[in-house]
Formats: C-alpha cells, sequence, structure tokens
C-alpha cells in the first residue's frame, strides 16, 4: 500500500489525524473490496443482475452458493460498500501525493475532482447503469442523493444529483475567485455530496482557519 506523503514542515501537507486515518483505512477498503468482489464469482453463477456476463462457467465455481442481499452476494455487497466509503480516501490521498507533481492545488483535489467524480458517475447511473428490478435500498451509490435515486429510479432525485454538481461547480468558481461566499458554497456542496462530499468539507474548513 503506498502511503500518503507528508512534509510537516508544509502546513498544507498536514492532514489532520483523523482525515489521515480515514484515509489510511479508506485506500485498505478499496484495496480488500478487490478479492471480495472477485471471490462472488467463484460462489454465484451471477453475482451481479446488471451484468450477466459478469460470471465463471460452473466448473470454476466453489459448490458453494452465498445469500443475497436483494440482488447481490454478501461479500460483493460488502465490496460495494467498502469502494464507496474508500473512494474519497483516494482524493486525500492524490492531495497529499501528487499535489506539486501534478501542480493540481487542494481546489482542484478536494472539490473540482469530486464534483467531477459526481458528474460521472451520476451520469453513469441515469443513462448506463444496467438497472436491476425491482429497485432496492441496497441500491450501490457514492452520494445520499444518489441513493435516493439508485433505490427508486425515480428522475427527481438524479435531477437532485446534477444541482449537487452545479453547487460543486459554483464553489470551485467562487474559491478561486477568493469570493466571501466561497466557502460557503463548497461546504454545502461537501454536505450535499456525502459520502463523496468528505474532501470538500475538509477543504472548506481548512480555507475557513487559514482566513481566521
Amino acid at each position: 500500500m503506498i502511503r500518503p506523503i507528508l512534509d510537516p514542515t508544509r502546513p498544507e501537507d498536514v492532514l489532520p489525524r483523523w482525515v489521515a486515518r480515514y484515509t489510511r483505512y479508506g485506500l485498505y477498503g478499496l484495496v480488500i473490496g478487490i478479492p471480495l468482489g472477485l471471490f462472488a464469482l467463484f460462489t454465484n453463477s451471477v453475482p451481479d443482475p446488471s451484468f450477466p456476463w459478469f460470471s465463471l462457467p460452473a466448473q470454476f465455481r466453489l459448490p458453494v452458493t452465498q445469500p443475497r442481499i436483494e440482488h447481490w452476494p454478501v461479500s460483493y455487497t460488502v465490496a460495494i460498500w467498502l469502494w464507496i466509503a474508500g473512494l474519497p480516501a483516494l482524493f486525500f490521498w492524490g492531495y497529499t501525493r501528487f499535489r506539486r507533481r501534478w501542480r493540481l492545488g487542494p481546489r482542484e483535489w478536494l472539490l473540482v475532482l469530486p464534483t467531477l467524480a459526481m458528474v460521472a458517475l451520476t451520469t453513469y447511473c441515469r443513462s448506463f447503469w444496467p438497472k436491476p428490478t425491482p429497485a432496492t435500498w441496497n441500491a450501490p451509490s457514492y452520494t445520499f442523493v444518489c441513493w435516493l435515486y439508485c433505490s427508486s429510479y425515480e428522475p427527481l432525485w438524479s435531477n437532485l444529483a446534477y444541482g449537487v454538481t452545479i453547487i460543486g461547480l459554483v464553489a470551485a468558481a467562487s474559491v478561486a475567485r477568493r469570493e466571501s461566499l466561497g466557502i460557503a458554497v463548497e461546504a454545502l456542496f461537501g454536505v450535499l455530496a456525502l459520502p463523496l462530499g468528505l474532501p470538500a468539507i475538509y477543504d472548506a474548513h481548512r480555507r475557513y482557519v487559514i482566513q481566521e
């Protein structure tokens, strides 16, 4: 596991202990989720009904079948939610690891990239995700508002998710121009986009402390 590179001589590099701990364990969760997801291939003929091609021939499967939580086997469900819980850690990790190398600052790593990720995920779920039937509370989703859509297929919630991404883009523009409301808008986006918005909440807090 590659750990974040922190330089204590640079204040902008020092993540709070809880953020550093979350980043570490979030990355562990992302990695652990891979074998858990793949294990479902060896126990269930079709681990994910959205992708029936994601399967193994019977001769390669174990003589056991995992129980399902709604549409998905237990290990596959755990893997999905580990990825959901750990995705924001990637932005913290990228911020500490590659910020100076790629010349992307905290605005890009902690606000712009999560916003763009939400745009991509919302578009995928709305237009491309083969939705299992019926809709279920256990639907994988990277923000609470996206969960409302993925667990109901009601377009209103997807529209609201796009509205949240607009708030994120407005926050990015406001922060770049150092407008007084930029921090508040960034914090609002972070809350509305949880858990994916966690980096934005941290960045808004960081900016507020710097201004004090």
